[in-house]
């Protein structure tokens, strides 16, 4: 097979090692809800605990977001959260015509 760029970084990228540990103490009947759940999945009991806590870390993360603003900026911002939405003409005509079982 002719060498290409994406078979060049393919080759020479290797995969991440596993030598870490996480241990886990838990009771018998959340690791049999654990296992359950895994089952449903088709994964092992630890792929699936591995990947249900990076999915929750990372939205974790994603919810911590921090930005800065400018004084000026920042009294805006707070201005625009704390002002009331008012619907537009489009959710208005829908929230008053009549249900269509009602028609």
């Amino acid at each position: 097979m002719p060498r290409t760029a994406a078979t060049e970084t393919h080759h020479r990228r290797k995969p991440a090692r596993k030598d870490d540990q996480i241990q886990i103490r838990t009771s018998a009947e959340t690791k049999a809800l654990l296992n359950q759940a895994a089952t449903l999945r088709g994964q092992k009991l630890s792929e699936f605990v591995l990947d249900s806590a990076r999915r929750q870390a990372e939205e974790t993360l994603l919810d911590q977001r921090v930005f800065f603003l400018e004084p000026e900026a920042h009294e805006q911002f707070l201005a625009m959260l704390d002002a009331p939405v008012m619907p537009g003409e489009e959710t208005r005509r829908r929230l008053t015509r009549p249900a269509p079982w009602k028609r």
